[in-house]
């Protein structure tokens, strides 16, 4: 079975804030780093250790934005914010701009997948995640054959 969804664009706003959730889940223990910093106060007592930790992670974190939002502006990456219709089996993952441009995504190089109140997050690297909302599919039934590829491929429990 082939699941065929309706066509979807990729809000930059949602590419941001899944990948911001992305950082934090995979580099959670930066904050222990910052933390380390400002147990410096304990050494010398000035309140520069805790507002010098608080500074770094805030910079950590606007690279991070600014990495996000750039990418959403170069335009080499305009493709991922196009409107797409996506083939779903069990070998790949189809990403179609038209009937005859589109780019396969084997299952292999999924890393992980999450499924979310009301989307399926395939993460591929930090940057590279394909969102799909469940309104882009046609049933419930292909939304169920989603959930059996991902259980399968090992994705979920």
């Amino acid at each position: 079975m082939i699941v065929k969804t309706k066509k979807y664009q990729l809000d930059t706003g949602t590419y941001i804030k899944i990948g911001l959730s992305n950082i934090l889940k995979e580099q959670w223990w930066v904050v222990l780093i910052a933390l380390a910093i400002a147990c410096g106060y304990f050494w010398i007592a000035s309140w520069w250790w805790i507002s010098m930790a608080i500074l770094a992670y805030a910079i950590y974190w606007l690279f991070w934005v600014i990495q996000f939002a750039g990418v959403t502006q170069m335009e080499q990456n305009k493709v991922i914010f196009e409107k797409m219709a996506y083939e779903i089996d069990s070998r790949q993952i189809l990403m179609k701009i038209n009937a005859k441009q589109g780019m396969p995504v084997k299952w292999d190089m999924v890393k992980k997948a999450e499924i979310k109140k009301d989307a399926f997050i395939l993460t591929m690297s930090k940057a590279q995640f394909i969102h799909l909302p469940f309104r882009i599919f046609n049933s419930e039934n292909e939304k169920k054959f989603m959930e059996t590829i991902l259980k399968r491929k090992g994705f979920t429990a």
